[in-house]
């Protein structure tokens, strides 16, 4: 039991990314399952890599990360929603254009500076192993606004996972209810960055919610499918990390890429020639 428990009671620090990773697995797999159902991989992938030229500007004049991850995603959202209402193309173009922009603005503004390749790498990859309390505290509160809004906002949730028109059918304000989506993916990307970074956290909120749609037949369940194989492949990626000594936030989300494999395989494994014939 050493083995497992250990490096968790021993070593605060991993303690404390223990908690960190919790946390992001929930308000991750709670707001990806939306993101999987709703196929909004692209606009969660673009947010991810939005936030860099904000986080990089913040970091050279001095301010908080954070703040530069709020205004870049600010950004992106406002430039998509701008784009999609007063012109023709459709919504995929416009995040495309955001998409790549925003990267090349972060390229350009990261490639001014010769000191930072450092601050690039903890922005990309995270720094998990050097979360502090008070990154707690951000994580922790970012999480409970994520689980109270999906509460709140649970049925025209539902309803745009299957018909627009259904919601608005239904009384609600589908553009409302859709930006407030948006709004908790950009939330949910940048208070996750400083765990897992800017590239990684994409797959915890993908690859956990893809697990859980595989097995879950209701939404609600698919949630809890995704918190628990997110918490698990924090759990194992930081057990790996420290035993193997590999980098923590690759490992969490190699481990959640794996996951999702075992239960696709698992799922669609051939039906043996035993059962075959009990079942015929």
């Amino acid at each position: 039991m050493d083995f497992f428990i250990t490096p968790f009671t021993s070593n605060s620090f991993l303690l404390n990314a223990l908690v960190a990773g919790v946390l992001v697995s929930i308000a991750c797999g709670v707001i990806g399952t939306f993101v999987v159902l709703r196929g909004l991989a692209f606009i969660g992938d673009a947010l991810a890599h939005g936030v860099l030229p904000g986080i990089a500007l913040a970091l050279l004049l001095g301010f908080p990360g954070l703040l530069g991850a709020v205004v870049g995603a600010v950004v992106m959202i406002g430039g998509i929603s701008m784009i999609t209402r007063r012109t023709r193309l459709s919504s995929d173009t416009a995040i495309g254009l955001l998409f790549v922009g925003m990267l090349a603005l972060g390229v350009v503004i990261v490639s001014r500076s010769s000191s930072f390749s450092g601050d690039l790498v903890r922005v990309l990859f995270g720094e998990i192993l050097g979360i502090d309390p008070s990154a707690l505290l951000v994580q922790l509160g970012a999480t409970i606004i994520v689980l109270i809004t999906v509460i709140i906002c649970a049925r025209p949730f539902l309803m745009l996972c299957f018909s627009s028109e259904q919601a608005q059918v239904a009384g609600f304000s589908a553009s409302l209810y859709h930006n407030i989506m948006l709004a908790l993916i950009a939330l949910t990307v940048i208070t996750s960055f400083q765990t897992v970074g800017t590239l990684l956290v994409f797959g915890m909120l993908l690859a956990p919610a893809g697990a859980g749609a595989l097995i879950a037949r209701r939404v609600t369940s698919m949630m809890v499918w995704a918190c628990v194989f997110g918490t698990l492949s924090v759990y194992l990626g930081l057990l790996a990390s420290y035993h193997l000594n590999l980098a923590a936030g690759a490992s969490i989300v190699l481990v959640a890429t794996a996951i999702f494999f075992i239960v696709f395989f698992l799922r669609n494994r051939p039906i043996s020639a035993f059962g075959s014939q009990h079942q015929g």
